[in-house]
């Protein structure tokens, strides 16, 4: 605490650089030199990350300072972000800062009074605009490893806020920012268009490593994608690549700059890349304007003559270091077959989609695929199978928005329908629950995948421990581990002496949860009776009873 009012003391009140052509916008989160751990529009499973991440040297507890002169817009604490804190700055952008382990003390009981009035560690707070005037280098929060957090950092988004748009903040650091390292590719992927090309005589993609020397055939219609990473001096982690250009025999095809993109776009990741390669080719489904292609046919390339043909990549990061890769792509002609595919099995990416089987059916609404897909269809059936395993492609589809998928119960082993759900099946004995609802015999839920589903039950309840009891009263936090093996934790809810206690989750990949032990909402010097309740996916719930003297 002590420490935590002297940082609260040491707010300084340095000016904002203004703004032109040699210095930047911003002044740095922090008071030292910027280490960073991810970049803006890096490549993750599902989005594009939005921010930057500052590296704390591993500590939390470090203070964050307002960019510029502005206001603190919103405060809040969420599960997957930990503590957030956005604040508009009179220079037209808006920051949002992740993570935060937590905020000054006025902020903090604010924050804190919320949870508990609502009862949850979920809260959102919207100031007046002039109720908390933030100047430029003025510490605002600390640092931490809250919510989905691989480590101390603080994520860094800017938001452009007359648009909405995320930007990359690198430029409007300028000076502060010392980055060398340009942008280095490890493999190229070759993808024959479906029906209409082939690669090394086969219509599957072909791969190869940086600097391998084994020629590469093809004919028809392909696309290209490229695996690569930029770095910056001082770390040595996996960022993304800022600018990329494709040329063909000289010819400019294709170019992504990543630098803006909305809250909208971010999702479409899904459709820029494949198995981590950033396709040079754009799907017809795919809006993002964050690239583009040059020639009439979206980036793909007609291998149309017996020749040489040559492709060159120029990757650039923010700072403008640029690297350069070629590769040879040699056309050998060849007959290609066209596709046959059963019309019913086959989904179109601008029309609505349906399919229907023995004890399935799949809608999905027009715009919700980014391209055509041929789907590889199977059921795989269990006499003794609550339901049908249902592959509705062999390779998993990722869609922009939801789809509906209805799986009927073959047998219903329990009466309690609220035990039912539907999952993805992941691998061998290892299945992802999706969810659903049980109607007239069928189970529904909303998928974002084409994959493999089926459906399971779940009857087991979350379990819940007990960390280091005796040691509650000293260290003035509980502490308790809750996990469930399949629907996940859908809610928690504590109480000391039938009174709320807030319990919450530092860290998301972590089990525990911890209650502090705070005089203003529990009464001190008496045995504590601790009731904690948690409940999973499919409504089963267990009740956990400790008493301990403080």
């Amino acid at each position: 605490m002590k420490r935590y009012i002297l940082m609260a003391m040491l707010a300084c009140g340095m000016s904002a650089h203004a703004q032109n052509d040699s210095t930047p916008v911003f002044v740095l989160p922090f008071n030292s030199s910027p280490l960073f751990s991810g970049n803006f529009g890096e490549i993750r499973a599902t989005h594009f990350h939005g921010g930057l991440d500052f590296k704390t040297g591993g500590v939390v507890g470090v203070p964050i300072r307002a960019l510029a002169d502005g206001y603190i817009s919103r405060i809040a604490f969420t599960h997957g972000s930990g503590g957030i804190m956005e604040v508009v700055y009179d220079n037209g952008y808006t920051s949002i800062n992740r993570h935060i382990e937590a905020f000054y003390p006025s902020i903090a009981q604010r924050v804190k009074d919320a949870q508990h009035e609502n009862e949850t560690y979920e809260v959102s707070i919207t100031p007046e605009p002039g109720e908390y005037r933030v100047k430029a280098g003025e510490n605002i929060a600390l640092a931490g490893n809250r919510g989905y957090s691989f480590g101390p950092h603080l994520h860094l988004e800017v938001i452009e806020t007359e648009s909405g748009d995320f930007v990359d903040p690198l430029p409007l650091f300028g000076q502060y920012i010392k980055d060398t390292v340009a942008p280095k590719a490890e493999a190229i992927m070759v993808s024959p268009k479906v029906g209409k090309g082939v690669v090394k005589d086969k219509r599957t993609d072909y791969t190869f490593n940086i600097g391998s020397k084994e020629p590469i055939t093809a004919w028809g219609e392909i696309g290209v994608g490229i695996k690569a990473y930029d770095y910056m001096n001082g770390a040595n982690n996996k960022c993304g690549v800022h600018t990329l250009t494709l040329k063909v025999d000289g010819k400019e095809v294709y170019k992504s700059v990543v630098d803006r993109f909305s809250q909208l776009e971010a999702r479409l990741v899904n459709s820029w890349t494949k198995n981590g390669f950033m396709k040079s080719y754009i799907d017809p489904g795919n809006p993002l304007r964050l690239h583009e292609a040059y020639n009439d046919t979206n980036g793909w390339i007609t291998i149309d003559e017996e020749r040489d043909y040559l492709f060159t990549y120029t990757l650039s990061d923010a700072s403008g270091n640029t690297s350069n890769y070629q590769f040879t792509v040699r056309g050998v002609q060849k007959d290609i077959k066209p596709l046959q595919h059963r019309e019913r099995y086959y989904f179109n990416w601008n029309k609505p989609n349906y399919l229907h089987a023995p004890g399935l059916s799949l809608m999905l609404p027009q715009g919700v695929l980014y391209d055509d897909v041929p789907l590889n269809f199977k059921v795989k059936g269990n006499g003794n199978a609550i339901a049908h395993t249902y592959q509705l492609n062999d390779r998993r589809v990722h869609l922009r928005y939801n789809g509906e998928l209805k799986i009927a119960l073959r047998k219903m082993p329990i009466d309690d329908t609220s035990k039912y759900y539907v999952a993805r099946v992941t691998g061998p004995n290892r299945m992802s629950s999706v969810g659903g609802k049980y109607e007239e015999g069928y189970m529904i839920a909303n998928i974002r995948d084409l994959a493999t589903y089926t459906v399971a039950i779940d009857t087991t309840p979350p379990r819940i421990t007990p960390i280091n009891k005796n040691a509650w009263a000293k260290n003035g936090k509980m502490a308790f581990s809750i996990t469930d093996s399949q629907t996940g934790i859908s809610s928690y809810r504590g109480t000391i002496n039938g009174k709320y206690a807030l319990f919450y989750r530092p860290n998301m990949l972590s089990s525990q949860y911890i209650c502090d032990l705070d005089p203003k909402y529990i009464e001190k010097g008496k045995t504590q009776d601790v009731e904690l309740i948690a409940i999973d996916g499919c409504g089963n719930e267990t009740v956990v009873n400790e008493s301990f003297y403080w």
